[in-house]
């Protein structure tokens, strides 16, 4: 395949964008793509980037062709700014945060499930279809432009959470190929994106801002969720490299969680004069919050008061509106105080008692301070006890940080936390809502030219779990040891045998192994067997399965194997059963389906 350029997709949680460059140019020559989208019923309007929302229409909202777009007629669904509009009139028919549900291994992420919780009548889809139906878009709105370069032949940089698995990265990938991406399709970790954004920004002036032994957190707080890299700075022959060293958490709080803190807020202040909000308001309210809390904590804003006026929905209202004033001061302590309060390094965050019943859906964070969950990040792996040094340096990412008093709060706290002096707050890029993107086409451009590239390899350990042999006690499961398949920090384009004993393979019948993963056991190597751990160092995630046919000629009902690892030059994970007695290999799949059965 001959790609002309090298485009970058932020798939974001509430946002998505494409940057690309030339991708022979001499230098990176990056530009963002402007995605044509419905904004009203018959009306296209290009746009910086394409809302990520998908709106299930009923037959009478698709009269006239009113969900067509240039490319595509006879539409029931529209994705993108008019979706996003349709939440507040519609929420029951409209999909959000796909891309968290993608990570949620309770659900089964290939069935329609979405929109969650709504009613029969609403015809559903997957988290992996929406996901598809977004790219598919923008895809098509790359086509629109470029005819003469269709996106399938391109060299294309989906970026994904740091914090994505090796399942949910899995079914990000199957999304993109059935929306007709070529196989040679990059995933690059979103922190890892906004580190090359900067340098793309700085050039080679960044070996003169950083020094051997200096450690930049990445902290990215984008619409729906917040991300957490340690970058250090390393050397290898003796030039100075970057080095992906932790991960956090997926932490689905962000800008959302901001505007519905302020919208409860401002609801409670239209119940102190007498008016109650009916489910339409509310909606309304959220959106109209956001965009007030944008102006007031916009460092360009000369306003300290702001207005919020919603339509009413009775004849008593004078001039058929309500409204409020906010004020900036009470508005930003509010913000700060809920989401970047001042606390410890020690504190940790607050995790609310469970019910003995509770719905199955996102996992959203009960204690919505950033700082505290960034607390317990350093402190895992950054801390004394990792034996790890504090970040000296700090890049801020995500809409979220387009604020001076957010992003001047979260480095107050991380001065205090290193003994008054804080770390230096990395300049170059201000593009808080398209680094991703732009960060993506650099790093396609650099990987074909030589540039910086970051090392790190995969950001989790993973773990197949076997059952132990012995008697059975009834009642009781047998015994199971985590067998270390792949290591943290293993390279792409790398493979290898997985020292172990012997594991018999099922004939005839399709047989699943449980697989594991760990973020914080960097330790661990190929071959290494775990018999006991705590459950904050391991999670269980999607089970493996293959199937082999039933050999007449077999003396057993098994055959031996043992485990092959491999990551592909693209980054894909791949486990292989090898059979020790033959030349025979089985590819094992993720058993999405079956988990969430279980």
């Amino acid at each position: 395949m001959s790609s002309r350029y090298v485009v970058g997709i932020d798939l974001g949680t509430t946002n998505c964008v494409v940057a690309y460059s030339p991708i022979d140019a001499e230098r990176p020559q990056i530009e963002l793509l402007k995605i044509p989208q419905l904004v009203a019923p018959n009306t296209v309007e290009p746009l910086g980037g394409l809302p990520s929302f998908m709106f299930l229409a009923g037959e009478h909202e698709t009269v006239g062709g009113a969900l067509d777009l240039p490319w595509s007629r006879e539409r029931n669904f529209a994705v993108g700014q008019y979706a996003r509009q349709k939440a507040a009139e519609a929420p029951d028919k409209t999909v959000g945060a796909a891309k968290s549900w993608l990570c949620h291994s309770r659900v089964d992420r290939r069935q329609a499930i979405l929109p969650w919780n709504a009613p029969k009548s609403v015809g559903k889809v997957s988290p992996v279809t929406v996901s598809q139906r977004y790219i598919e878009h923008l895809a098509a709105a790359w086509d629109h432009q470029f005819p003469d370069a269709p996106l399938a032949e391109q060299q294309v940089v989906l970026t994904v959470p740091a914090s994505f698995d090796a399942v949910a990265r899995e079914l990000t990938r199957e999304a993109a190929l059935s929306a007709g991406l070529n196989a040679e399709l990059v995933l690059l970790e979103e922190p890892q994106a906004a580190v090359y954004a900067w340098l793309a920004a700085v050039g080679d002036r960044w070996r003169r801002m950083l020094k051997l032994g200096d450690r930049m957190l990445v902290c990215d707080v984008g619409g729906g969720t917040t991300d957490l890299t340690l970058v250090a700075v390393d050397e290898e022959h003796g030039d100075l490299i970057l080095r992906r060293l932790a991960v956090g958490d997926h932490l689905l709080v962000g800008g959302d969680n901001m505007d519905l803190t302020l919208a409860h807020h401002v609801a409670t202040r239209f119940g102190e004069q007498g008016i109650q909000l009916d489910p339409w308001q509310s909606v309304a309210l959220w959106h109209s919050c956001r965009a007030a809390k944008e102006r007031l904590l916009s460092s360009d804003s000369d306003s300290d008061r702001q207005p919020i006026a919603l339509l009413g929905r009775g004849s008593r209202v004078i001039g058929g509106t309500v409204s409020v004033d906010i004020d900036r001061a009470s508005t930003a302590e509010l913000l700060l105080e809920g989401f970047f309060p001042r606390c410890s390094l020690e504190d940790l965050p607050r995790r609310r008692r469970a019910s003995g019943f509770k719905e199955i859906g996102l996992p959203f964070e009960s204690d919505t301070a950033v700082t505290r969950h960034l607390a317990a990040f350093l402190g895992t792996h950054a801390g004394p006890d990792s034996g790890g040094v504090f970040p000296s340096h700090l890049l801020c990412n995500g809409g979220v940080f387009k604020s001076d008093l957010l992003r001047g709060r979260l480095l107050d706290v991380l001065g205090e936390w290193r003994g008054g002096t804080p770390p230096s707050i990395l300049e170059g890029s201000q593009d808080y809502d398209n680094a991703v993107a732009r960060g993506a086409a650099y790093y396609g451009w650099a990987k074909r030219h030589g540039g910086v590239r970051i090392r790190g390899g995969v950001a989790r350990s993973y773990y197949i779990g076997i059952e132990t042999a012995g008697p059975a006690i009834p009642g009781a499961p047998r015994p199971l040891r985590a067998l270390c398949v792949v290591p943290f920090g293993m390279e792409e384009g790398t493979e290898f045998d997985v020292p172990s004993e012997e594991v018999g393979l099922v004939l005839g019948e399709q047989v699943q192994f449980r697989f594991f993963s760990s973020p914080v056991r960097k330790q661990d190597r190929p071959g290494d067997v775990l018999t006991s751990w705590r459950s904050e160092e391991l999670a269980e995630t999607d089970s493996l399965e293959a199937s082999l046919p039933q050999d007449e000629t077999a003396d057993d009902a098994y055959v031996p194997v043992r485990f092959q690892s491999r990551i592909t030059e693209l980054g894909v994970f791949e486990l292989w059963c090898v059979g020790t007695k033959s030349p025979s290999r089985w590819k094992l799949e993720f058993s999405v389906r079956q988990d969430a059965e279980d």
